[in-house]
C-alpha cells in the first residue's frame, strides 16, 4: 500500500475539523438536552453543513450524498465522531446511514425515489427492525417475526426491540421470516414498512443505562400485528434478508469504529490536558508513573485502532468485504474505547463521573459498543474460524 493510497481528504478534512471545533462542540451542552432548542439548533447546523458541501459523507453523490469512499470517510469520522451529535449534524447517523446504504445497493428505482433520496436529504428518518427480545440478536437465523404472502401484500406479525430511532420515523426496514422451511440463511426477507401503517405499534423507548432519549436516540420496542404492505416493498428479493443484513452490518460496524476513533482521541486529549493541570501531593498528575503508563498505552492502542481501521477501509474501497479485518477492529476497538475513556475518568477523579466533562456520557455510550452489531465474543469467533479455515485448507494466512 502506497502513502498516496492512505492520504486523507485534506481540504474536506480541514472543513470538517473546523466546523466541529467552532460550531458543534461549543454547542454540545445544548444538544445534550435533546429538547426543542436542541432540535432547532440541529436543523440550523445541518443547513450549514449542506452549504459547505459536506452533507451525508457516507454515501456517494448518486445516492444524494457527498461520499468519496470508506478511507476518506474514516478520516472525516475522527472529527465527526468526537461527539455523538456529529453524525446527526452531518447527516450520517445510525440507523439512517445503514438503511441508506442498503436502499442504494438493493432498492428499486421506485423505492429509492420514495425512501432513499428523502432519507439521505434528511427530510425523513428511518429505523431498522431486526432484533427480537425472545431470541439472541447475535443469531438472526432464529428470528420469529413472520411475513406471510396474501396476494400482492405481505402480512407481518412479530415483536421487535432495539429498533433505534423508531419514534418519529417515516418508515422501518423489517426483517421477517417469509419461508421457515428454507435454508436458515434464506428464510428471512427485508421489507420496507411505512411507520403509519395500521398494526405498527411503537410500544416504548427502552431506557438504556438510565438514558431514554428523544426521537433521534431512542431504542424502541415495536409490535407488528397484521401489518399489511405491498409486496413491492420487498427489499432486494424474497429470502435475501440475511445477505442484506450482512451487507448492512459490515459497513455499519466499521462506521462505528471510525466514530469511536474520534471518541478515543477526545478522551485521550482530556486525560493528557487534565494530568498536566491537576496537582496532587505537590506535583502534576502527569509526573505520576501510573498516569504516564496510561497515556503511553492509550497512545499505542489508539494508533493501532487507527491503522487497522484505515487498512480495512482501504480494502473495502478496493472491493474486498474485509470480513476478518472488520470483525477484528470491532472487538479490539470496542475494548480500547472503553479502556481509554475509563483511564481518562480515573485521571479526572470524581469530576470524571459528573457532567462537568463529556467523559461520563462517553463511557455510557462506549459500553454498548461491545454488544451492538455483534457482541465481542461472536466477532472473535468469526476471526478465529476464518483464519483456521485458511490454515486447514493448506493456505498461509497473510497479514496484509
Amino acid at each position: 500500500m502506497t502513502a498516496t493510497a492512505w492520504a486523507p481528504p485534506t481540504e474536506r478534512l480541514e472543513q470538517v475539523r473546523a466546523f466541529m471545533n467552532e460550531r458543534v462542540l461549543p454547542n454540545e451542552h445544548v444538544l445534550d438536552r435533546e429538547d426543542d432548542e436542541a432540535q432547532a439548533l440541529v436543523a440550523k447546523l445541518q443547513d450549514e453543513v449542506r452549504g459547505l458541501g459536506l452533507w451525508a459523507p457516507h454515501v456517494p453523490p448518486d445516492a444524494g450524498g457527498t461520499g468519496t469512499g470508506f478511507l476518506d470517510y474514516a478520516y472525516l469520522n475522527e472529527h465527526i465522531g468526537r461527539t455523538v451529535w456529529g453524525q446527526l449534524v452531518f447527516g450520517c447517523q445510525a440507523p439512517d446511514a445503514g438503511n441508506a446504504e442498503i436502499l442504494h445497493l438493493f432498492g428499486t428505482a421506485e423505492q429509492k425515489e420514495r425512501w432513499l433520496f428523502p432519507l439521505v436529504a434528511g427530510s425523513i428518518r428511518s429505523f431498522f427492525s431486526m432484533t427480537e427480545p425472545e431470541v439472541p440478536g447475535s443469531d438472526p437465523t432464529t428470528l420469529r417475526t413472520r411475513a406471510i404472502r396474501d396476494g400482492d401484500e405481505w402480512v407481518i406479525d412479530g415483536h421487535k426491540w432495539f429498533s433505534s430511532g423508531a419514534q418519529g420515523a417515516a418508515f422501518g426496514i423489517v426483517m421477517a421470516v417469509t419461508d421457515p422451511e428454507a435454508d436458515p440463511h434464506a428464510r428471512a426477507t427485508q421489507i420496507i414498512v411505512p411507520a403509519d401503517t395500521a398494526g405498527v405499534d411503537v410500544v416504548r423507548p427502552i431506557t438504556v443505562m438510565g438514558h431514554a432519549g428523544r426521537g433521534w436516540t431512542t431504542h424502541c420496542e415495536v409490535r407488528y400485528t397484521g401489518v399489511r404492505v405491498p409486496v413491492t416493498n420487498t427489499l432486494g428479493g424474497e429470502g435475501a434478508g440475511f445477505m442484506i443484513a450482512q451487507k448492512r452490518l459490515g459497513p455499519g460496524r466499521i462506521h462505528h469504529v471510525m466514530r469511536w476513533l474520534g471518541q478515543m482521541q477526545r478522551a485521550f486529549e482530556l486525560m493528557c490536558a487534565y494530568s498536566l493541570e491537576r496537582e496532587t501531593f505537590g506535583e502534576p498528575l502527569a509526573r505520576k508513573q501510573t498516569v504516564q503508563n496510561w497515556i503511553a498505552d492509550s497512545y499505542a492502542e489508539i494508533q493501532a485502532c487507527r491503522l487497522m481501521t484505515l487498512d480495512a477501509a482501504h480494502k473495502i474501497d478496493a472491493g474486498d468485504e474485509a470480513r476478518v479485518e472488520v470483525s477484528a477492529i470491532k472487538f479490539f476497538a470496542a475494548k480500547v474505547l472503553g479502556d481509554v475513556i475509563d483511564r481518562a475518568i480515573q485521571v479526572h477523579g470524581a469530576r470524571g463521573l459528573t457532567d462537568e466533562t463529556p467523559l461520563a456520557h462517553m463511557a455510557m455510550q462506549a459500553r454498548g459498543g461491545r454488544i451492538y452489531d455483534g457482541p465481542d465474543e461472536v466477532h472473535r469467533q468469526v476471526v478465529a474460524k476464518r483464519i483456521l479455515k485458511a490454515f486447514a485448507s493448506g493456505e498461509r494466512w497473510h497479514f496484509s
